[in-house]
């Protein structure tokens, strides 16, 4: 499939290439940042069986957290569409921001004022060094698309994005969107 060239904002979809590899498998990736020194992006579709309140103790807050990427797994990172709310945040796009003040975030979210649909919560993060997402776009792991949800994808369901993309690119790629996501168990 002919694809974009990467650029902060955008999403990398892992193509069904990359059937195999547990971090990545089936991802939709939101690129946070995206330098000739590297990238950093989110899974935006991998929910832990972990909620806020399980992580950090001092709030009561179900929201689910996703699992980011495997790198830094012991980090909680957060992006949201609420920057007016949270000092310090970091503009990805489109309205979608990243980090901020965690302290002011979480008293928000316990008061009420920035709900689920505000914000995402991930534990770890996606990394590319200088060049590797260049030469993993070569090897066909990644399509890139545009963040055309901009952002609302903080609401986006998890549970068939991944599909979502694959219908939508059509061809060959309708075929992987109904195929077990482990192809041993067919």
């Amino acid at each position: 499939m002919i694809t974009i060239k990467p650029k902060k904002g955008y999403l990398l979809i892992a193509e069904p290439s990359i059937l195999g590899d547990n971090s990545f498998n089936r991802s939709v990736i939101l690129l946070a940042d995206y330098t000739t020194e590297g990238s950093i992006g989110f899974i935006l579709n991998k929910p832990l069986e972990y909620t806020l309140t399980d992580l950090v103790p001092n709030t009561e807050a179900t929201f689910k957290v996703y699992n980011g990427g495997p790198v830094e797994q012991d980090n909680l990172y957060f992006i949201h569409k609420v920057p007016h709310l949270i000092p310090e945040s970091i503009e990805i796009s489109l309205g979608i921001y990243w980090g901020g003040d965690f302290d002011v975030a979480l008293q928000l979210i316990n008061e009420g004022k920035i709900v689920d649909t505000d914000i995402r919560f991930f534990l770890g993060y996606s990394g590319w060094e200088s060049s590797q997402l260049e030469n993993e776009l070569q090897s066909n792991a990644w399509v890139v698309t545009q963040n055309i949800y901009k952002k609302a994808i903080i609401e986006k369901s998890y549970d068939s994005f991944w599909k979502e993309k694959m219908l939508e690119f059509g061809g060959d790629y309708s075929i992987w969107s109904n195929a077990p996501e482990n192809p041993s168990y067919n």
